[in-house]
């Protein structure tokens, strides 16, 4: 595990600069840790590990506009680029030698709209894919692009966004991209409401009404852990969730590479772990989450 390291992390905004904070590689390999900003709790997270990972660590923070569709929230995505330096440097966190790549999209996309992107295929059809066409081709060619200019040995994601890790996961498989794949544990608030971005959208009340998801997951894992057949842990999530002031998208048992539903007896499915995975609108919020469940 390396040391905690003082001072601060370099800022690069343009290609020149972030190539001229990379240019030393350090021994012990780079870490990067790739966001959007508005960091919480769950980023930091991903840092840490990052920094028991990787001599060198990179964050990058970029709103990418490729996968939000044109009615979702792109210009009233948070952005703190000044609180999010602050919140990164510290203990066990970015110090001197460690690098924040923070780029405007003319950046990342000097030529605008790119003719060439990449194609989650078939786990970018179903579930977030099929509520959002588009949005998960849109998050792996930024996370490639990314992945090229960084460079890192290891690359870290949270696992609330399950279907994006199994999406980063196939492509990195697929197209022979030499880095690590890493999945972090979701950090939830100690009520279970899983750190969100979003949740800063969230009255009092909606957030009240957003743990109905995490409850949800609860209900399910209980079912499978009593030996109930994923229609089973789907009916007990979704009573939950239909029980709630939310929206309820979709609930699904996957498996976690594919994202193919899971189906067949708690008996077929011995020694199996698979993903109960959800998404509901609370208020004007939509909100995701999941959690494994598995089989004796």
């Amino acid at each position: 595990m390396t040391e905690a390291r003082t001072g601060a992390p370099t800022l690069a905004r343009t290609r020149p600069e972030l190539a001229a904070a990379l240019a030393a590689r350090p021994a012990g390999g780079r870490a990067v840790v790739m966001t959007m900003g508005a960091l919480h709790a769950g980023h930091l997270s991903l840092v840490r590990e990052a920094r028991a990972r990787g001599e060198q660590v990179v964050v990058t923070i970029f709103v990418n506009p490729l996968q939000f569709a044109p009615s979702e929230d792109l210009d009233r995505y948070p952005r703190d680029l000044e609180g999010d330096l602050a919140s990164l440097t510290g203990p066990d966190l970015l110090g001197e030698g460690d690098v924040v790549f923070a780029p405007a999209p003319d950046v990342v996309y000097p030529d605008g709209d790119p003719g060439v992107r990449v194609s989650a295929g078939a786990v970018g059809t179903v579930y977030e894919g099929a509520t959002r066409p588009g949005h998960l081709d849109g998050v792996l060619t930024v996370v490639l692009k990314l992945m090229h200019l960084v460079a890192p040995d290891v690359a870290l994601f949270g696992r609330k966004d399950v279907q994006q890790l199994a999406a980063v996961r196939r492509m990195v498989r697929d197209l022979d991209v030499p880095v690590e794949v890493v999945g972090v544990p979701t950090v939830r608030d100690a009520d279970g409401l899983a750190l969100s971005s979003r949740n800063a959208y969230l009255s009092a009340a909606e957030r009240e009404q957003a743990l109905a998801l995490s409850r949800a997951l609860a209900a399910g894992r209980a079912v499978a852990d009593a030996g109930g057949d994923p229609d089973a842990v789907l009916a007990a999530a979704r009573a939950v969730l239909d029980g709630a002031a939310v929206g309820t998208d979709y609930v699904a048992v996957v498996d976690p590479l594919t994202f193919e539903d899971v189906t067949g007896s708690a008996a077929d499915l011995a020694g199996r772990t698979a993903v109960l995975a959800l998404a509901a609108t609370v208020g004007a919020t939509r909100l995701i989450d999941n959690s494994d469940v598995g089989w004796a």
